[in-house]
C-alpha cells in the first residue's frame, strides 16, 4: 500500500544483486576452500577494538584488545584460547566411549591411545596473501579481507561490517495490524538491509491413538516454519496467521555490503484484532501519499501510558474500557496502525512517552518514510514526525514556557504585566509545559520552508489564565522563528491546547488579541486574577474547524484540539471526516478497545497558496 512501483522495482533488483553477491561468495569460497567469519569491529573513538570468531570445538570467543597493542600479543592470546578450545574437544573425545579416539586438528598427539598433551596451534594474520608483521599495531594489522589462520582453519576478516546492535519483535501482535521490528544498527541502515518473515507451520495431525505410526515419516518432518512472501520491514499478520508465531530473517547492510544475518522469534502467537476500528473509515480518505503540492497534517494525543496505566484511570477517568485495551502493548498497535495508515507527511504527537518514541513509534514510522524528534516534558513529551522524500529538518527551536518567560528578552514586557500578580505568576513558573518548534525544508523546492510548533497546554479546567499566558509565549516566540530567524515562512501550530472554542485561549489565537477584563484572567478565582491585554500579530486559522468534539471521555466531551495554520501562506485542501458519533460511543467513550486514546486525531490536506 505505501511502496510506490519505482520502489518495489528497485528493491527487486536490490534483491537480485545481493543474491548474485551470495553466489559469488559461494563460489569463491568453494574454489578457495570455504572460509569461517572472523568479524573486527574497530571504531577510532575507542581505544579498544573487538574480535569475534567460532573455534572448531564450536564455542564462540569474543575478544577486546587495545588498538595500540602489536599484534602477536593478540595472536598469542587467539593461540591460547584455541589451546583451550582443543584441549576441552580432546577431553570431550576421550569420553565418547562409543567412538574411537581421534587426532586433534591443529594439536599435537602422543602414540599412545590417549591424546598428549595439546602445543599451541600456528596463529598469523595474513593480508593480500602475506604475513602481517607481529609488530604492527592492532588497529592496523586487522584489515578488512584479511585472512586468520588458526591451526588448520582460515578465517575471512571482515572490518566493520553492517551489524544490528538492537533487534526486538513486539511482545503483542494481532492479525490486521502492522508488525515493525525495533532496530539499531552500526555501519548500516535498515533501507540497505533486508528482511524475511516466516511463520510458524500448522502442527501436522498427532498420532493416532494407541501411539501407533504417524501418518507423516519422522524421517520426512513437516517444516516447523514456512515463508510468508513478505520481505520488507513491515508485515502485517492475516487472519490465517491467528495461534501462528512469527519469524523474521535480517541481514544488516548499507547498500554495498552485508553483515551477520540473525533472526528472531515473537515471544506470543499472533492474536485477533479488535475487529473495526474507529480510524479504519478515515483510512478510506487517506490511501496515498499526498503530491508535493500538498501537505498532509496529524495533530493528535495519544495518551502517555504513564496516565493510563493507573488505579485512578482504570477506575475513575475510563471505568468504562476493558483493562487489557489500557495497556501500551496494546494500544501501541493500534496506535501503530492508526498513523502509519493516514500517510501523513507531518505528524504532531502529544503525551508521546519516551520509550514509546524510541522503541514504537520510531521503528513504526521509520519503516513507513518518516523520521521524528522528542521533547521531553517531565513524564512524557511531544513529538513531531515529517515525511524525508518531502522535508529536511533544517533546524529547532524548542522552548520550556516558564524558562523562556523568566529568561528570553523576547517575553519582557509579558512577565513585566505578570509580575504585578505574584499568585498567578508563582502558578504559571510552577507549569512544565513545553513547545516543540521545527523548521522543515522542502526536499523538492529549498526555497520552500516551514515552521511547524506542537504543544500541549495546561490542563486544568481552572486553568484558563495559564494558558492564555502559555500561548501568549507560544505564540511570540513562532513569530521570532517565522518572522525573525526565516523571515516568511508559514506556520502549522498544532496541539492539545485543552480550550474549547469559546475560551479565551482560542479568542487570543484567531482574533490576535484578549482584553484585560476577559473571563478567563479570573478562572481560578479572583485571589489570582491578573488582568492583561495581549496582543499578537500571526494570522491563523483552525484549519478543522470547530468539532464537536477531539476529547470525548465519560465525564466529558470538547474540542480540545487545533490545526492553527497561516492564512497568508496556506489553505485547506479536504479535512478529513472524524469517526461518526456511533463509532465514537461504540464502547461508551474513549479510549476503548477500538480506540487507542481518549483524544481523536485532527487530519487534514494544506496547500501551498
Amino acid at each position: 500500500m505505501w511502496r510506490l512501483p519505482g520502489v518495489r522495482a528497485a528493491l527487486r533488483g536490490f534483491r537480485a544483486a545481493v543474491e548474485r553477491y551470495n553466489r559469488a561468495e559461494a563460489a569463491t569460497e568453494t574454489a578457495a576452500g570455504v572460509m569461517e567469519r572472523a568479524v573486527v569491529r574497530c571504531v577510532p573513538s575507542e581505544p579498544k577494538l573487538s574480535l569475534s570468531f567460532a573455534l572448531a570445538d564450536g564455542s564462540h570467543k569474543n575478544m577486546q584488545r587495545d588498538q595500540s597493542e602489536p599484534l602477536g600479543r593478540a595472536l598469542s592470546r587467539i593461540a591460547t584460547n584455541a589451546l583451550k578450545g582443543h584441549a576441552k574437544a580432546a577431553a570431550a573425545k576421550k569420553n565418547r566411549k562409543n567412538r574411537p579416539n581421534a587426532s586433534v586438528s591443529g594439536a599435537c598427539v602422543g602414540p599412545g591411545p590417549e591424546p598428549a598433551a595439546a602445543c599451541e596451534p600456528v596463529v598469523k594474520l595474513y593480508y593480500r596473501e602475506e604475513a602481517v608483521a607481529e609488530d604492527v599495531l592492532n588497529v592496523d594489522a586487522w584489515q578488512d579481507g584479511a585472512v586468520l589462520q588458526i591451526g588448520d582453519v582460515k578465517y575471512k576478516v571482515e572490518r566493520n561490517p553492517p551489524a544490528f546492535t538492537e533487534l526486538q519483535l513486539p511482545r503483542y501482535i494481532m492479525a490486521g495490524f502492522p508488525v515493525c521490528p525495533k532496530l539499531s544498527l552500526e555501519f548500516g541502515d535498515p533501507a540497505g538491509s533486508l528482511f524475511r518473515w516466516y511463520k510458524e507451520a500448522k502442527p501436522r495431525s498427532a498420532e493416532p491413538e494407541g501411539g501407533g505410526p504417524s501418518s507423516l515419516s519422522p524421517s520426512s518432518p513437516s517444516p516447523r516454519w514456512t515463508e510468508t512472501g513478505m520481505e520488507g520491514r513491515v508485515y502485517t499478520p492475516s487472519n490465517a496467521d491467528i495461534g501462528l508465531r512469527l519469524k523474521l530473517h535480517c541481514t544488516p547492510g548499507n547498500g554495498q555490503r552485508f553483515g551477520p544475518s540473525r533472526e528472531l522469534e515473537s515471544v506470543c502467537p499472533v492474536e485477533a484484532g479488535p475487529g473495526t476500528c474507529t480510524f479504519d473509515h478515515r483510512h478510506l480518505y487517506t490511501k496515498k501519499v499526498t503530491d508535493d503540492a500538498l501537505i498532509r497534517t496529524v495533530s493528535y494525543n495519544i495518551l502517555a501510558d504513564t496516565y493510563a496505566q493507573t488505579e485512578f484511570s482504570r477506575t475513575v477517568l475510563y471505568p468504562y474500557c476493558a483493562p487489557y485495551a489500557l495497556e501500551l502493548d496494546y494500544r501501541q498497535n493500534l496506535i501503530q496502525k492508526e498513523l502509519t495508515g493516514y500517510n501523513a507527511d507531518v505528524i504532531c504527537l502529544q503525551e508521546v512517552d519516551r520509550n514509546v518514541f524510541t522503541d514504537s513509534l520510531v521503528p513504526a514510522l521509520e519503516a513507513f518514510g518518516l523520521e521524528g524528534v522528542f521533547r521531553i516534558k517531565q513524564q512524557e513529551g511531544l513529538a513531531t514526525f515529517y515525511r524525508k522524500s518531502k522535508f529536511s529538518l533544517l533546524s529547532q527551536h524548542d522552548i520550556s514556557f516558564h524558562e523562556a518567560l523568566e529568561s528570553d528578552p523576547l517575553h519582557k514586557e509579558l512577565l513585566e504585566k505578570l509580575v504585578l500578580y505574584p499568585s498567578a505568576q508563582e502558578r504559571v513558573l510552577q507549569r512544565s509545559s513545553v513547545l516543540q518548534v521545527s523548521v522543515l525544508q522542502s526536499t523538492k523546492d529549498s526555497s520552500k520552508k516551514i515552521c511547524v510548533a506542537n504543544t500541549h497546554l495546561y490542563w486544568h479546567p481552572k486553568g484558563g489564565y495559564i494558558r492564555l499566558v502559555q500561548i501568549a509565549v507560544a505564540l511570540a516566540h513562532i513569530r521570532h522563528v517565522s518572522c525573525d530567524l526565516y523571515p516568511g515562512i508559514p506556520v502549522i501550530f498544532c496541539g492539545d491546547f485543552n480550550s474549547t472554542p469559546s475560551t479565551g485561549m482560542y479568542h487570543f489565537v484567531i482574533s490576535g488579541n484578549i482584553p484585560e477584563d476577559h473571563e478567563d484572567w479570573a478562572s481560578n478565582g479572583e485571589e489570582e486574577r491578573c488582568n492583561m491585554s495581549l496582543t499578537h500579530f500571526l494570522k491563523l486559522k483552525s484549519a478543522c474547524g470547530e468539532p464537536a468534539y477531539t476529547n470525548y471521555v465519560g465525564g466529558f466531551h470538547g474540542c480540545l484540539d487545533y490545526i492553527f495554520i497561516d492564512l497568508k501562506a496556506l489553505e485547506v485542501e479536504q479535512v478529513i471526516p472524524l469517526p461518526s458519533h456511533e463509532e465514537v460511543t461504540t464502547h461508551q467513550a474513549l479510549p476503548s478497545v477500538s480506540h487507542p486514546s481518549d483524544h481523536i486525531a485532527l487530519v487534514c490536506d494544506l496547500k501551498w497558496k
